[in-house]
């Protein structure tokens, strides 16, 4: 931190401490995707590249599953636009508190670290955020999400099956952690996700979807379960909300 004023440092180190929960949470997260990329074929390299280049949960799994199973380019772009559309909007959000320090080089820099955590830290943060706080809030859980996939991929080259699979669905245990307390709040939530398991496993099992990808499965479970939630479950606008 040599070279920053007091205001800098201060703002750093606060971006830092906010993300230590969040870093230690992707530490144990990117573990299992590490074992995964492992076990579908790729080298400990590729998954801790896949990592540092992509930063998305979701994303990296639903890729993971197209290299897997060999899909194309149009699967993996198509697949990734649609399950990481959502951080576009986060951005969108999140740029409505950023200070005058933000130039667009800044922007592009942070936008690449936005994540659901991190938009919620930030998001919750009193005041304009800095560029510095940002980078902070950033930097940790960017480190420990390649750390945790080095030490998975590592670890699944030389652990045994059965215990490569058990340490394999932690990613999968995230997912229901994120889904279950929703769900349980909101029907519309228990709706979504219901039918997108629902028909992921149509197109598995049935054998007149044998033909369909698992990139084109992921492309299509996520917008018909998106169409559904929006038709029985519309969100209302404030006018109406206040009126009622």
């Amino acid at each position: 931190m040599i070279g920053l004023n007091s205001e800098t440092k201060k703002d750093l180190l606060a971006g830092i401490r906010d993300s230590i929960p969040i870093a230690l949470g992707y530490l144990s997260v990117s573990f299992g995707f590490g074992i995964m990329a492992v076990s579908d074929g790729l080298s400990v390299l590729q998954a801790v590249l896949i990592s540092m280049a992509n930063l998305t949960s979701a994303g990296q799994v639903a890729g993971l599953a197209v290299i897997a199973g060999s899909g194309s380019l149009i699967e993996m772009a198509m697949a990734q636009f649609i399950i990481n559309l959502r951080y576009s909007l986060m951005s969108i959000s999140l740029s409505q508190k950023l200070d005058k320090t933000f130039t667009l080089p800044a922007r592009l820099t942070g936008s690449f670290g936005i994540t659901d955590e991190v938009f919620a830290a930030a998001s919750t943060r009193k005041g304009d955020i800095s560029k510095h706080y940002l980078y902070g809030l950033i930097l940790m859980p960017y480190f420990a999400w390649a750390l945790g996939t080095l030490l998975g991929a590592a670890a699944g080259e030389i652990l045994p099956e059965m215990l490569k699979n058990a340490l394999g669905i932690v990613i999968y245990g995230m997912f229901t952690a994120i889904v279950f307390p929703a769900a349980r709040k909101a029907l519309g939530v228990a709706v979504v996700a219901a039918s997108a398991i629902g028909l992921s496993c149509l197109i598995k099992y049935v054998p007149i979807f044998k033909g369909i990808s698992s990139g084109f499965s992921i492309i299509i479970c996520t917008i018909a379960a998106a169409v559904l939630g929006a038709i029985l479950f519309p969100v209302k606008d404030e006018e109406e909300g206040s009126a009622e």
